[in-house]
């Protein structure tokens, strides 16, 4: 088999599930694409991704009250096998073998990966609830087929955040590394280099993280976090300097290292309209440690505009900036919870 992914979803529907909708409900308007879960609506899948949760896999969108009825004739319709994969087979976690044509309709999909539908209009701390991810299960892989134009209008709402809520996000990450940076250091010269290490992995996601947001990318899974930043147009520095922030020996090294990728950083902000500090960091007291300059935090939150944001606390952040946890931030209700833990709730459509 060497078609990805991708390709395989675009010739499942050529060639079974297009034809299966023409002569069962013709006329009907529907959108079919690879969206969801898997690595191949990223395009990163590869041979190895073929060992689980890989095959014959298409999402098909269609009017809330031709659900059921789609549903049951992709059942009774489908071949067995297409191109010799079985179009029927079991995902992780599962034991049940059946046909992986998602269907749905495409708000009850949408807010089944967001929690909300941006088509309803979404308050600025809604947008606090989304991950990368999650947005990206939307908006990232290939649509085949949009005769609605529903999916079309829903990537284009979720573009990007919202430039306040850009701003502000990328005040939160200066933050959180300005709080941890010298406690990487302080431990490694107590002769904690497990403990320093530990600081340092969670600076550098943290510094992937707003790598992201300063290009107005949303951020992806964790496992392809380093690979598609590598991919982005001109972070080069900053990814070679975070390679040598995990690789150094000694904290001096790592500390080097690091403000090396945050000084890099700081010239990507300018290069995006930012506000900026030169240098990026500065010494911390009178200790041979450095961390970034907190001006940085109160020039860029300097820039919101609307109301609502500038009146968010700098430590209400996004829901992934707040916790690393895969399970909690793969559950929209869980991530809402979240956030409204951090600032007395979330108002807006979504809630």
């Amino acid at each position: 088999m060497d078609l990805s992914g991708a390709e395989l979803g675009r010739a499942y529907h050529a060639q079974v599930v297009g034809p299966l909708l023409a002569r069962r409900f013709p006329g009907m308007p529907y959108a079919a694409a690879r969206l969801g879960s898997g690595s191949e609506v990223l395009g990163l899948d590869d041979a190895m991704s073929r060992d689980h949760d890989w095959g014959p896999r298409l999402t098909l969108l269609v009017p809330e009250g031709d659900v059921g009825r789609v549903e049951r004739a992709v059942e009774q319709d489908l071949p067995r096998s297409f191109l010799g994969l079985p179009t029927r087979f079991a995902l992780s976690g599962e034991t049940t073998d059946r046909h992986r044509v998602e269907v749905s309709s495409t708000g009850g999909f949408v807010r089944a990966r967001l929690g909300l539908d941006p088509r309803d209009g979404m308050a600025p701390a809604d947008w606090l609830t989304l991950t990368g991810q999650a947005v990206l299960e939307v908006v990232a892989g290939p649509v085949f087929v949009d005769t609605a134009g529903e999916v079309t209008t829903v990537r284009r709402l979720l573009g990007g955040y919202p430039e306040d809520v850009r701003r502000h996000l990328v005040a939160v990450d200066w933050a959180r590394i300005c709080e941890e940076m010298p406690l990487m250091s302080r431990s490694g010269d107590r002769g904690d280099d497990l403990g320093s290490r530990v600081i340092a992995a969670r600076l550098v996601d943290a510094a992937v993280h707003l790598a992201f947001l300063i290009d107005g990318r949303w951020v992806p899974y964790p496992k392809w976090r380093g690979l598609v930043l590598g991919e982005l147009p001109h972070t080069g520095e900053v990814v070679a300097a975070l390679r040598g922030t995990m690789a150094a020996p000694a904290w001096r090294e790592r500390q080097d290292a690091l403000a090396r990728a945050l000084g890099a950083l700081m010239e990507r902000q300018e290069a995006s309209g930012l506000p900026t500090v030169d240098p990026a960091v500065v010494p911390f007291w009178e200790r041979p440690y450095l961390h970034p300059d907190p001006r940085v935090v109160d020039r860029v939150r300097a820039c919101v505009v609307d109301p609502a944001v500038r009146a968010w606390p700098v430590r209400r952040g996004s829901a992934e900036q707040l916790t690393p946890d895969v399970g909690l931030l793969g559950d929209p209700r869980a991530r809402r919870r979240l956030v409204e833990l951090t600032d007395g709730g979330v108002d807006g459509p979504g809630r």
